[in-house]
């Protein structure tokens, strides 16, 4: 009667995960679905959907990702399949790959920067 069923990799999409402002995770996420980030991330985060990272939200290490807006602080290696939009407020500290790159003026951009093209490897794919 009440039957439990298995979501799958489609319907996940558009649902989003929240970590919120003053929570500290030590330690890698891995997600298939979109994520908002308020709170600190020491670790790698990947994911197949969409991070965002708010204006009190920061990450410590690496990021992989479909697409990753920034308000908040980022320290390690960036790889965006797609866009990457860096807003005003934002401070971003490493080596950016991504397919698309926007920053708004007043954001803190000190990276080196790759933008990848259609039919090449990026340089931070897998960490490396």
């Amino acid at each position: 009667m009440f039957e439990k069923s298995t979501k799958s990799y489609t319907d996940l999409l558009g649902k989003t995960n929240r970590i919120v402002e003053h929570t500290t995770i030590k330690g890698d996420i891995d997600s298939i679905a979109d994520f908002r980030l308020d709170g600190h991330l020491i670790g790698n985060f990947t994911s197949k959907g969409k991070l965002v990272i708010g204006p009190a939200g920061s990450v410590t290490g690496d990021i992989n990702c479909q697409n990753v807006d920034v308000e908040g602080r980022v320290d390690g290696k960036v790889f965006v399949e797609e866009i990457l939009s860096v807003k005003a407020k934002a401070t971003i500290h490493g080596e950016v790959s991504c397919g698309k790159l926007a920053v708004e003026p007043g954001a803190e951009f000190s990276a080196s920067c790759v933008m990848k093209t259609a039919g090449k490897q990026p340089l931070l794919e897998n960490g490396k």
